[in-house]
C-alpha cells in the first residue's frame, strides 16, 4: 500500500497557480536544456522513500485545504553548495484534484497513509473538476462537497 506525503503550496492561492508555476517551472528547463521534471526541494529526506515510491503522491495544501496531488516518481537526497543536506522529489507534474479537506498549517511535510489520504475528485463527485475552484471551496465550506 503505498504511503504519501503532505504538503503547504507556499504562494498558491489556487490550483491554477500551481499548475501556472509548474509549466512556467519545465519551460526554463527546456529553455537551458534540462529534462523538464518537475521538482521540488525540501530539506528533510524521507525516511519511508521506499513507501511513497510503490504509487504516493504529493497532497498540496492550499488555503487551507488539501485541493491536489501529484505522483511522487523519484526521491533524491542531495547536499547543497552549504553543505546541507536536502531532497528533490521529482514529481510527475500533472495535477489531479482531490476531494477538499480541512489542513491546519504546518512546517515542511506529514506523512499521509494511503486510507486516510482525500479521494480523488473524479471519483468523490464526478463533475466537480469542471466547476470554478472558487465555486468547489464554497460547496466543501458549506459540507455539500
Amino acid at each position: 500500500m503505498p504511503l504519501h506525503l503532505v504538503k503547504l503550496c507556499v504562494g498558491c492561492d489556487s490550483v491554477a497557480d500551481l499548475e501556472t508555476w509548474i509549466k512556467q517551472k519545465q519551460k526554463e528547463k527546456k529553455r537551458r536544456g534540462q529534462k523538464p521534471e518537475h521538482i521540488h526541494t525540501t530539506r528533510m529526506v524521507p525516511k519511508r522513500a521506499e513507501e511513497l515510491l510503490a504509487g504516493g503522491s504529493l497532497y498540496w495544501v492550499i488555503k487551507g485545504q488539501i485541493t491536489c496531488r501529484e505522483r511522487i516518481l523519484d526521491i533524491r537526497p542531495f547536499t547543497d553548495k552549504d553543505g546541507i543536506h536536502r531532497c528533490r522529489l521529482v514529481l510527475d507534474g500533472k495535477v489531479r484534484l482531490v476531494e477538499p479537506r480541512p489542513r491546519a498549517a504546518f512546517q515542511g511535510w506529514r506523512y499521509l497513509e494511503d486510507k486516510d489520504a482525500p479521494r480523488d475528485l473524479s471519483r468523490a463527485a464526478p463533475g466537480a473538476a469542471t466547476m470554478p475552484e472558487a465555486m468547489r471551496r464554497e460547496l466543501r465550506e458549506l459540507g455539500l462537497l
